[in-house]
């Protein structure tokens, strides 16, 4: 392509202040080495994404996550690299949304306002590079689930519930909601934590036309594995290991997992249940069909944009947790705190089977462990795990 040509397929977009506060960081287009006018990236960029080919090969290995079948070449690839822990969003004009067919494992709980709220954890399903979006803001309860993944977690964001020192807003009542702080305290800053207000573009960009119609800006940044394990090895130096050779599983404590083969399958052909009443949108439901969950939102089949199927699991997990208002001064007193250190109640549901269980973090650190009520750790079947965090008292109808 020419350099005529490809002045004129590039669309100068100007943003206003407005809108530069709402998406946190602007993406600066470059040609010929001279700053352009900022642009807003759509899936039309010529920054392409890059796939990595699949492959026909037996699928032998185990992935140490979750226990799913893999290929060689698959293990190779995730041998090199680290797990990552990234937040997306449910808001309902944000779906489908991006990326958790792919995820080996699904965090779920409220952000604020009754909207639920993705970790998603990326490792072994990496046949393809898997395209991300929207990702969104840190949460406390989350980044407590995040610290669970070895030495230097990844930690994928844009920004987050804070406090802010200048106004106090998010700041009373010890700032209990303060997600970036929790982080700052971790360490993780420069080094695990991909935020996208320090990352930018080409990791992060924003994708206004994935869904075809005009949508919200804050629904719109967009990411993938290639780029962000990409942007960790030539920029954080971190890979399976950290600069000091240091492998990020050293002390990571796995669930444990049997065969599908091994377990009887039950009776149990439909879970409901409510986040918060009166939010219907968020209602969730799963129908054991072939040996998975799938997945409805809102009364709707839940389809993952980038396979266009329905999102499945194969091991649910409903944990309750103690939920109050962090009231620490931020506007709407929207921010909330999940009590997920602790100990709590759980129902686990594989194959058709419900199981009565407790779950118990120790501290931040230490990963939360599923217990049935003779105190033996709960086995998950061999695949992909979705946890649901609801308020302690919620009804689960199954």
């Amino acid at each position: 392509m020419s350099k005529k040509e490809l002045i004129a397929l590039i669309l100068t977009a100007f943003v206003g202040t407005a809108l530069g506060a709402l998406s946190g960081r602007l993406v600066l287009a470059q040609l010929n080495n001279k700053t352009q006018t900022p642009l807003i990236v759509s899936s039309s960029s010529s920054f392409a994404e890059k796939s990595i080919q699949e492959t026909n090969a037996p699928k032998t290995e185990v992935c140490p996550l979750n226990g799913s079948l893999h290929t060689k070449s698959e293990k190779e690839m995730w041998q090199k690299r680290r797990p990552l822990f990234v937040m997306i969003e449910n808001h309902q004009d944000a779906r489908p949304v991006a990326g958790l067919n792919n995820a080996d494992i699904v965090y779920e709980a409220v952000a604020e306002g009754g909207i639920t709220r993705f970790g998603a954890v990326f490792y072994c399903s990496q046949a393809k590079d898997i395209k991300i979006a929207p990702v969104r803001s840190a949460r406390v309860y989350f980044v407590r689930w995040a610290a669970e993944y070895g030495q230097e977690p990844v930690y994928v964001h844009v920004g987050g519930a804070h406090c802010d020192p200048r106004t106090k807003e998010g700041c009373l009542n010890g700032g209990k909601a303060d997600a970036l702080g929790l982080i700052r305290k971790l360490g993780w800053q420069g080094i695990n934590d991909l935020n996208q207000f320090s990352v930018g573009f080409p990791t992060f960009y924003r994708d206004i036309n994935r869904l075809g119609h005009p949508i919200a800006i804050e629904h719109t940044m967009t990411t993938s594995t290639y780029r962000l394990w990409k942007y960790l090895a030539t920029k954080r130096h971190l890979t399976n290991v950290d600069e000091e050779g240091v492998p990020w599983n050293k002390g990571f404590r796995p669930w444990k997992w049997q065969a599908d083969s091994n377990v009887q399958e039950g009776n149990v052909r439909e879970i409901s249940y409510s986040y918060w009443p009166g939010y219907s949108a968020y209602d969730e439901k799963w129908v054991y069909v072939g040996g998975e969950y799938q997945r409805y939102n809102g009364g709707k089949i839940s389809v993952d944009y980038n396979t266009k199927k329905p999102i499945t699991t194969k091991n649910l997990v409903v944990l309750f947790a103690r939920e109050s208002r962090a009231n620490d001064g931020y506007p709407g007193n929207v921010h909330l705190v999940y009590q997920n250190i602790g100990s709590g109640k759980a129902l686990i549901f594989y194959k058709g089977q419900v199981i009565k269980a407790n779950w118990k973090k120790k501290d931040i650190n230490s990963r939360t462990i599923f217990t049935d009520n003779q105190g033996k750790e709960i086995k998950f079947v061999a695949g992909k795990i979705w946890l649901s965090l609801l308020p302690s008292g919620n009804k689960v109808n199954y």
